[in-house]
């Protein structure tokens, strides 16, 4: 029987900030940074972090207002993609994380992208689990609310946005839909989620950042200019089925990407679920074909 690897659950002080993170392998090994998407945390990576600690060191932290991690007020903490990124960035200064890949997944593309497109020196892979990048990757007819939200933010849009996505079966369905076999996925997803997303003042701090979402559309052209000029390896390990990121944002980063393998799953938006074994081992092949170490 296989050992699993002994994770370490920590946290960091940034500024003011507690950032929860996970943790595991050793450090003499590759690094592996591992960003989370909306609406989840670090947990999302979990089986990642088992499957991949063995060879790699890994580490996944919680952004402000998200799982474990602090939770100030939007009076507070302005919550944008930048503010994220700038703590994320300052996290792995501190913990001297100086040369790693970067795993990816939704909100982790935004995140990722501004810490790669600062330290582009810093960055040896991005590995993108529907991490989207490119207008063909977006869904305009599901991102409609948003959408309609960065042109009139009325409390009509924002409570339309509130019952539908951030409700209980809004969240479930953001894990289903798409997976051939629903009765797979782990139900401690949504109802985690649920969870945190019902703490005071998450709902506006979601919204802000969904607002915000205007301004990583408006960066793209610049993540291509850092994809064409670094020319870091690229891996994609996409759910063909993401009714947010559908399949053309996989095929968009041929675009811009020189080392590119593309892997696409028939799966939905959290392709991890059903497919952390898959994508482990396409992740071990890629980063060891390239000796990232």
């Amino acid at each position: 029987m296989a050992t699993l690897p002994t994770v370490v659950y920590g946290t960091e002080k940034v500024g003011d900030l507690e950032i929860f993170y996970r943790e595991a392998g050793d450090r003499a090994n590759p690094t592996i940074v591992l960003l989370h998407g909306f609406p989840t945390s670090s947990f999302m990576y979990r089986n990642v972090i088992n499957g991949l600690a063995d060879k790699y060191h890994v580490i996944a932290p919680d952004y402000p207002g998200f799982g474990n991690s602090s939770c100030p007020s939007p009076g507070a903490f302005k919550y944008t993609f930048d503010k994220l990124a700038d703590v994320v960035d300052q996290f792995l200064e501190q913990k001297e994380i100086f040369k790693f890949s970067i795993m990816m997944q939704d909100y982790g593309s935004p995140v990722g992208f501004r810490i790669a497109t600062k330290h582009p020196e810093r960055v040896q892979a991005i590995i993108t689990q529907n991490g989207n990048a490119y207008m063909e990757g977006v869904n305009t007819d599901t991102f409609a609310p948003i959408i309609q939200y960065w042109q009139t933010q009325t409390e009509e849009i924002e409570n339309m946005i509130i019952d539908n996505i951030f409700s209980l079966d809004g969240l479930k369905w953001q894990y289903v839909h798409g997976v051939q076999n629903p009765e797979s996925i782990c139900p401690d997803n949504w109802m985690l989620d649920f969870a945190c997303i019902q703490r005071p003042e998450l709902h506006r701090l979601n919204l802000d950042l969904f607002l915000d979402y205007q301004n990583n559309v408006a960066l793209y052209p610049v993540w291509h200019e850092y994809l064409r000029d670094s020319k870091v390896p690229v891996l994609v390990v996409w759910g063909k089925n993401d009714a947010f990121f559908p399949e053309a944002g996989a095929h968009a980063f041929e675009q811009d990407a020189q080392d590119l393998e593309i892997n696409l799953l028939d799966s939905g938006h959290f392709a991890l679920e059903d497919h952390h074994n898959f994508v482990c081992e396409k992740i071990a092949a890629f980063l060891s074909a390239r000796n990232i170490q």
